[in-house]
């Protein structure tokens, strides 16, 4: 189930949305405002999954709401301007719904919406698999202390055992959690198994690994995301 809200100056077209919102069986209308402030104010208190929103609108546009509301806040554009609708997918927006809209229209938008949804809540994927010869071999991101880039080859540093495969890390990291951070140019570490920091080298678990002054920054950065008293 979607909760959302809707924002528009003009009465009338709140209630369009609502009339609308009542015959799609995944979508809850919490409430709705024509006052954009207000609406800030309840998203802040009360998160939804998604706003319905106007673009113009007196005192503040519907391009400034967005850019004020949560990240994770899924936006469907409602307006009469037609000359807007690069501009609201330039913001991201999951949709733009050009006024009057029909209820078939209004679907496919909310269809659109919860796909986004269900994409951002999904759970992350726990493994990967590295082809190693012929044979496909399951790597659990939990047991991985670090890779290691050997020219076209990567070995996957475990807490039991090493596996070789053919890939490069480049690709390895874009599988990885952001648990997984790159410490040199041929070597990621994973940052719950790490015991010690220095200025050169981290201890994971009982190894060593080394860190290069190129990523010193962003180890620095990304150590203090998990530790921000740190």
């Amino acid at each position: 189930m979607l909760s959302a809200v809707a924002i528009d100056d003009e009465y009338m077209a709140l209630e369009v949305i609502k009339s609308h919102a009542s015959k799609v069986p995944f979508l809850h209308l919490t409430e709705v405002f024509t006052d954009a402030i207000k609406a800030l104010e309840y998203v802040k208190e009360e998160p939804v999954d998604l706003v319905f929103l106007d673009i113009k609108m007196p005192d503040i546009s519907g391009m400034e709401v967005a850019a004020l509301l949560p990240k994770r806040t899924l936006v469907i554009f409602t307006t009469a301007y037609s000359e807007h609708a690069v501009k609201g997918f330039e913001l991201d927006a999951t949709d733009y719904l050009l006024k009057p809209f029909s209820l078939a229209r209004f679907l496919q938008a909310c269809q659109r919406a919860r796909e986004w949804h269900d994409l951002k809540h999904a759970p992350e994927q726990a493994f990967l698999f590295v082809k190693t010869g012929s044979d496909q071999v399951k790597i659990r991101f939990e047991d991985l202390l670090y890779c290691e880039a050997q020219g076209n080859y990567v070995t996957f540093h475990l807490l039991q055992e090493k596996v070789v495969g053919r890939t490069t890390l480049a690709e390895i990291e874009k599988q990885l959690p952001a648990t997984f951070v790159k410490t040199h140019r041929s070597f990621i570490a994973n940052l719950t198994q790490v015991r010690r920091v220095e200025r050169h080298q981290l201890t994971v678990a009982d190894k060593v690994v080394p860190i290069s002054s190129t990523f010193q920054d962003l180890l620095a950065a990304e150590l203090n995301k998990w530790n921000p008293a740190g």
